[in-house]
């Protein structure tokens, strides 16, 4: 009977050897699987970013080309203005003439401060 005793403590010695290592293999897998999934996550927020440095990139080739059309609005304002105080000065001139569609209108006030002296009398 002693010896069956011995036998079977080895036995178990080593079964419970494996369990506390098969344990300590599945803490190991879960660590390295969750590490695995951070990874995963890591590299989407990576690449999002990597999307939105796309758009600022392009963003700032439509904001140059507009900076480059400046000069040139620039060059057509001075332009119609220069084309407008042309216009002004020559209808300074040409104040005398009167202008096509401009006429002179008199408007009887006499008679209209009577009316409204009659009206109010009454």
């Amino acid at each position: 009977m002693a010896a069956s005793r011995q036998s079977q403590a080895p036995g178990a010695i080593a079964s419970a050897a494996a369990t506390a290592k098969l344990l300590e293999k599945k803490k190991e897998y879960e660590a390295v699987a969750a590490l695995e999934r951070a990874s995963a996550q890591f590299l989407k927020r990576i690449e999002d970013l990597g999307e939105d440095f796309d758009v600022i990139a392009d963003a700032g080739i439509v904001h140059g080309q507009v900076l480059e059309q400046w000069p040139n609005m620039f060059r057509i304002l001075s332009l119609f203005l220069s084309q407008r105080e042309q216009h002004a000065a020559d209808a300074d001139e040409n104040a005398s003439a009167p202008t096509a569609g401009e006429r002179l209108v008199r408007v009887p006030i006499e008679e209209l401060r009577q009316a409204e002296g009659k009206s109010d009398a009454a």
